[in-house]
């Protein structure tokens, strides 16, 4: 019987100084204790959007500590990094166990990655399911987008109820 081949060892990445991008990281039990990281852009001086969407996001609510859900848009144009995708999933993860406003929540995540990253232009839509009868969407934008750099709509419907 043949033996067989040698399993390829795993192909060397350069770090970056990232704790997280292919580590078994266990979920952050809160915001204050995730990290989020990033990497450098390869495309500096091109003016482009990156977007994330987390369209189950969760938190609780500070008041009743119900779950809150909301479909979360992240777009940004980037300068010299790039927020790596894991340590944001990770990071908005640990808001499901966080108690805070959708205003807070939403606000928060965006200062968070504006801190990180120092961006071009950033604006993040929180579209908030109704709780209580009443949706909340809150949104807030850093920097200028530069004239002619093209940014889709977020794509999120308006709530328009159960009719």
């Amino acid at each position: 019987m043949a033996k067989k081949p040698a399993s390829p060892s795993k192909p060397a990445t350069p770090k970056l100084g990232l704790t997280q991008l292919g580590e078994k990281t266990p979920l952050p039990a809160s915001p204050s204790e995730a990290k989020l990281e990033r990497v450098p852009n390869p495309h500096k001086g091109t003016h482009y959007i990156a977007r994330f969407t987390a369209p189950e996001f969760t938190s609780l609510c500070p008041v009743t500590g119900q779950p809150d859900f909301a479909h979360l848009v992240i777009d940004y144009l980037p300068r010299d990094w790039l927020v790596e995708s894991k340590s944001l999933k990770l990071y908005l993860t640990s808001y499901r166990n966080h108690g805070a406003f959708h205003e807070d929540c939403t606000i928060t995540i965006g200062k968070d990655i504006v801190a990180l990253l120092k961006p071009v232009w950033f604006r993040i839509g929180g579209y908030w399911y109704p709780r209580g009868g009443m949706p909340i969407d809150v949104f807030w934008q850093a920097g200028t987008l530069p004239e002619g750099t093209w940014v889709p709509d977020q794509g999120v419907a308006p709530y328009k109820g159960r009719g």
